[in-house]
């Protein structure tokens, strides 16, 4: 289970220094591009309409591009939100099973197995085992809705 740990923090870490570069790249060759196309308007503006004119043009498209880069942000921002909540949702539902296969757990049981006996515990061992089997399911069914909100909206826009 450790090495599976590792091993994901290992492929999420190389995953994000490459992305990080490429958006790097990307973000530079975006930004050179934006500044000679800056400079072409703001020169044939200026020729054509006067100096206050080309630089409300270029006020204009600096303005756009940063409505479009903060639209992008939040909404990667509002997504990666949703998986950690996601993510943390399958981990409680992951850890609420743990203590059913602790070790210290079936050590601790063994000897009250001795003790009461095989032949009284069948019974109480089964009742259990069907009350389990119905908290297990009352707790499923109260998560599921849940998810059904959460995916109700993205599937209506």
């Amino acid at each position: 289970m450790l090495q599976r740990v590792i091993d994901d923090l290992k492929n999420s870490t190389g995953a994000t220094v490459r992305m990080t570069s490429l958006a790097a790249l990307v973000g530079f060759a975006l930004f050179v591009t934006l500044c000679f196309l800056c400079a072409a308007a703001f020169i044939a503006v200026m020729q054509r309409y006067g100096l206050v004119e080309a630089c409300l043009t270029v006020a204009g498209i600096f303005l756009a591009v940063s409505l479009i880069a903060a639209t992008v942000y939040t909404t990667k921002k509002r997504q990666a939100r949703e998986r950690a909540i996601a993510a943390a949702r399958q981990a409680a539902r992951a850890a609420a099973s743990a203590p059913m296969i602790d070790p210290m757990l079936l050590a601790a049981a063994l000897p009250i197995i001795r003790a009461v006996g095989l032949k009284k515990l069948v019974p109480l061992l089964a009742i259990a085992g069907v009350a389990l089997g119905y908290l297990a399911s009352r707790n499923g069914a109260a998560a599921d809705p849940d998810e059904d909100e959460a995916e109700a909206p993205a599937d209506e826009e």
